[in-house]
């Protein structure tokens, strides 16, 4: 019975950080020590090398000469990057919950294409998703100042979330009452042929895009795309004040850290801190070497 309790309690905790493995977590997930930097620099350069290879076989003459290299470089970038992602899950504490996470998916696009295009060759050219794991730059060079505004920018947006959903489900309102109404007032003969035609008229019209494949042409239905183009920058302004509150709200002047939770591998925790932000779970010392 204890032995089965002792069973569930790890389960629950996940595989512990020792050894190799945590050597390997500091290096591949966090970007503190000279070690972790130099990581992070050649994934990126990785990267790039293997988004311009994908760019130049789109190109028929470079494909016609280089053909065969091409490929061969393509299988050995999906190989280091097979290797890079199985390292990570055997790394961190619950391999699931990494590979659930947004980094997690980006890193398993980078490979999947490669071995889809196998079955599909038509989605090879899906290998340019992995310029997305360039998103990780902002850790490599230990740029403080843009992680922690990258940061607080997506805590904003996290924050903000109701706010603007709340808002666009008026802006949504608007162009349904205002499209069925030019639907009503305009009419087929001028190109309004159904509601769904009107409310794509009020939203290209409030977005203030307006491509005039679609314009009225009575007195009263260009008063109400006057009125539509001029509550268009009001709906311009709206979501862009509700996160810069909330971005105002949120400044702490703290130091950012590339840290991160072995948990639920949330970055950014101080020097000094012994527990999660996020997850309240202890962390382990704080690695870093002296520049």
């Amino acid at each position: 019975m204890r032995a089965h309790q002792r069973n569930q309690a790890a389960a629950e905790l996940g595989k512990p950080l020792s050894g190799w493995r945590l050597r390997c977590y500091t290096i591949i997930f966090e970007a503190d020590t000279r070690a972790g930097r130099a990581f992070d620099i050649a994934l990126v350069l990785l990267v790039l090398a293997s988004v311009a290879l994908v760019v130049a076989e789109s190109v028929a003459g470079i494909r016609a000469r280089h053909g065969a290299w091409l490929n061969a470089a393509e299988l050995l970038f999906t190989g280091v990057f097979t290797l890079e992602y199985l390292l990570r899950l055997a790394s961190v504490r619950h391999p699931w919950r990494y590979a659930r996470s947004f980094y997690g998916m980006v890193d398993l696009l980078a490979v999947l294409p490669t071995y889809l295009a196998l079955i599909v060759p038509e989605l090879f050219v899906l290998v340019d998703v992995r310029v997305l794991r360039l998103l990780r730059v902002f850790r490599i060079f230990k740029l403080h100042a843009y992680v922690a505004e990258f940061s607080g920018l997506a805590l904003a947006l996290r924050a903000s979330a109701r706010k603007i959903m709340v808002f666009l489900s008026v802006v949504l309102m608007v162009v349904l009452i205002m499209g069925t109404l030019m639907y009503v007032v305009e009419g087929p003969e001028h190109g309004y042929t159904s509601i769904p035609t009107g409310v794509y008229w009020a939203i290209t019209t409030m977005t203030t895009v307006g491509f005039g494949d679609i314009t009225p042409k009575t007195d009263l239905g260009r008063l109400i795309a006057s009125l539509m183009m001029m509550l268009g920058w009001g709906v311009l302004a709206v979501p862009t004040g509700i996160v810069t509150a909330e971005m105002t709200a949120q400044r702490q002047g703290r130091p950012s850290t590339t840290r991160s939770c072995h948990e639920c591998l949330s970055e950014g925790h101080l020097p000094e801190a012994n527990f999660c932000r996020q997850c309240g779970a202890r962390l382990p010392p704080y690695q870093r070497d002296a520049l």
